[in-house]
């Protein structure tokens, strides 16, 4: 048998049984109050992690369908504010041709009202100046005569006047 130099590395029978009698307990000491406990922490932390895993893929896949219906509500209200634009358009140009069209009808209403307006005065005025003609020439002819004339002669008078003058103009200009 070899005889080893070092102590330390000298088989001895009796050292090695109770090293490893002393081993099997410190062994079973910690599997018993050590290892249980340190597996049964691991075991929870593991569960843990796997839950928070799963919340986390979870909480992704919430977020990408909020994301997309998020997207969705914002393509909807571009399309509805377009809509409520146009709509708003159409609506500014229909009350813009409705003040046109009330703005033409009221000025071709005022337009006949003044011509009307204009044709009243013109025959007031011609059946004026028929009138002042009529007295004119009666004065006229009472000057020349020297006379006063009944109303038969007044009446010959005037329409012999009033045909003599030419009212033509002024009855042109009316039309």
């Amino acid at each position: 048998m070899l005889v080893a130099s070092n102590p330390l590395i000298q088989v001895t029978p009796g050292l090695m049984i109770w090293t490893i009698v002393c081993f099997l307990i410190a062994l079973f000491v910690l599997k018993r109050y050590a290892f249980g406990p340190i597996q049964t922490a691991i075991d929870k932390r593991r569960d843990q992690i796997a839950q928070s895993i799963a919340e986390a893929d979870n909480a992704r896949i919430e977020a990408r369908e909020l994301l997309e219906q998020h997207r969705a509500l914002i393509g909807q209200a571009k399309s509805e504010s377009a809509e409520i634009l146009a709509d708003a358009r159409k609506v500014g140009d229909a009350q813009l041709a409705r003040v046109k069209e009330e703005a033409e009808a009221d000025r071709v209403r005022r337009l006949e009202e003044t011509r009307k307006q204009i044709e009243a005065e013109t025959s007031r005025a011609l059946d004026q100046i028929r009138t002042e003609v009529a007295d004119l020439t009666v004065d006229a002819t009472q000057r020349v005569v020297g006379k006063v004339l009944d109303t038969a002669d007044h009446r010959r008078l005037v329409d012999e006047a009033i045909a003599d003058l030419d009212f033509s103009a002024l009855e042109r200009g009316r039309n």
